[in-house]
């Protein structure tokens, strides 16, 4: 069976997709630690938070997790950029200085 495409704009989207994803591990800026995945205890030591803690953010989807089984993992990737959407921001910065209580 051979199947004819000619549409030029579909070919370029799909290598334009394609070389995005090699282009990190052919110039070896491909970081494997960033996709390194924690089990619930690791996770915890990570956070430097306690077991329970972790399995109670899974039960709550608050987490982003991957489900092995009936084993969750988490890619350290997505650990942090769910920690950068935790950060509280900064609402207003200190322009007095602060007064000493007596």
């Amino acid at each position: 069976m051979k199947i004819e495409i000619d549409d030029t704009v579909l070919i370029n989207t799909i290598v334009e997709k394609v070389f995005g994803r090699l282009k990190p591990l052919l110039n070896n800026t491909y970081n494997k630690e960033k996709d390194e995945l924690f089990t619930v205890e690791s996770l915890a030591k990570y956070l430097h938070v306690k077991k329970p803690w972790v399995y109670n953010r899974v039960h709550l989807n608050e987490i982003p997790f991957i489900k092995m089984g009936k084993f969750p993992r988490f890619r350290k990737s997505e650990i942090e950029k769910w920690l950068e959407k935790m950060q509280t921001p900064v609402i207003q910065p200190l322009s007095n200085k602060l007064k000493m209580l007596k």
